[in-house]
C-alpha cells in the first residue's frame, strides 16, 4: 500500500487577504508541481496552515486538489487532531474526496501516551481505507512516536508508513530496523532528506520543494539511481537555503519566498505574522543564491 515514492511538496495554501482560499493560485501551484516532477502533494498540512482553517474549508481544499490534480500524482490529505473521533471525521471526509493518502499528526497538546497513541491510530486507521502516513512531530506537538509504538503500529494494515520530523537519526535508524522494509519512512526536515536516504527512507515531505521543486525530486531520483555523489551535491548546494526557510516559524519563511518569486501565495493567518524584515533580508539573500528571485 505504499502511496508514494520521492518528493512530496508539503504544499501553501495561498490565502486572499481576508483569509479565504486563493483557489486560482492553488491551481496554478498544482501545475506547477506536476511540470517540475513533484512526485506527490500533500495538502492541508503543517505547512498549508490546515490549524486555521474551518473543516469545511479544509475539505474544501482537499477536494480541490484531488479534482486538479486527477490522478497524475498521489494527493495526501493531512487529517489530523487532538481529539480521536474529530481526527476520524476528517479522515472519513478526506477519504469521500478521493486522496490517495492521509498524513495524520500525533494529538497535540492532550500528550497522548504511547499506549494511547496505538489505540487513537488504530481507530482512525480502521474506520477507512486509504492507506495513512504516520506523522511526528515532537517540536509542534510535544508527543514522539517512540519505535516501538511505530512497530505496532506498522501491523495495522493501512498504516503504511511514517513522516519522521523528530530530527534523531538514531531514533529513525531504529525505527528502520525495527519496522524493515515494507514499512515507508519519509523524512519530515529537508536538511535530513540525504542521511535519511541513506537509512532506506522512500522520501521527504519538503517545505523546500515549494520553491525548489526539481531539485528536490532530483535529490531522491539520484540517489534511487545510484547516482550519490550527485544527489549529495544537490543537497548540499540547497542545505542552506532549506534552513532559512525556517529562520521563523513554517510556513511564514516558505510565503514570503513563495510572494517574492512572484506566485500569489498571500499572508499567513494570524498568530503567525510577517517575517522580521532582518530575516527577509536572509531569506532574499538565499533566493538571490540560487537565482530565485
Amino acid at each position: 500500500m505504499s502511496i508514494f515514492q520521492g518528493s512530496a511538496v508539503a504544499i501553501i495554501t495561498p490565502f486572499f487577504e481576508d483569509g479565504s482560499v486563493n483557489y486560482p493560485v492553488l491551481e496554478e501551484l498544482i501545475e506547477m508541481h506536476i511540470q517540475n516532477h513533484t512526485d506527490a502533494i500533500v495538502i492541508a498540512g503543517t505547512t498549508g496552515e490546515s490549524s486555521v482553517m474551518t473543516d469545511d474549508d479544509q475539505i474544501e481544499v482537499i477536494r480541490f486538489t484531488v479534482e486538479k490534480v486527477n490522478k497524475r500524482i498521489p494527493v495526501i490529505a493531512g487529517t489530523g487532531s487532538n481529539v480521536t473521533a474529530h481526527a476520524i471525521e476528517l479522515a472519513q471526509r478526506a477519504e469521500a474526496a478521493g486522496v490517495d493518502g492521509l498524513l495524520i499528526v500525533t494529538p497535540y497538546y492532550n500528550k497522548s501516551t504511547q499506549a494511547g497513541l496505538i489505540q487513537h491510530y488504530t481507530a482512525i486507521a480502521k474506520s477507512v481505507h486509504t492507506p495513512i502516513i504516520l506523522y511526528s512531530v515532537a517540536s509542534r506537538t510535544g508527543v514522539n512516536i517512540a519505535p516501538a509504538t511505530v512497530k505496532a503500529l506498522s501491523q495495522v494494515e493501512n498504516i503504511v508508513g511514517i513522516k519522521e520530523a523528530s530530527g534523531d537519526l538514531s531514533q529513525i535508524a531504529q525505527i528502520a530496523q525495527l519496522c524493515g522494509p515494507d514499512f515507508d519512512i519519509y523524512s519530515g526536515n529537508d536538511d535530513q532528506t540525504l542521511p535519511m536516504l541513506a537509512l532506506g527512507a522512500k522520501g521527504v515531505i519538503s517545505v523546500l520543494a515549494n520553491v525548489a521543486p526539481k531539485t528536490v525530486h532530483d535529490i531522491c531520483q539520484n540517489f534511487f539511481d545510484g547516482n550519490v555523489a550527485e544527489s549529495r551535491r544537490l543537497f548540499l548546494d540547497y542545505l542552506h537555503l532549506a534552513n532559512t526557510l525556517f529562520i521563523e516559524v513554517n510556513p511564514v519563511p516558505v510565503k514570503a519566498a513563495m510572494n517574492l518569486m512572484g506566485y500569489a501565495a498571500g499572508p499567513t493567518v494570524p498568530p503567525l505574522f510577517p517575517m522580521e524584515e532582518a530575516n527577509l533580508e536572509k531569506l532574499k539573500d538565499a533566493l538571490r543564491a540560487h537565482q530565485l528571485i
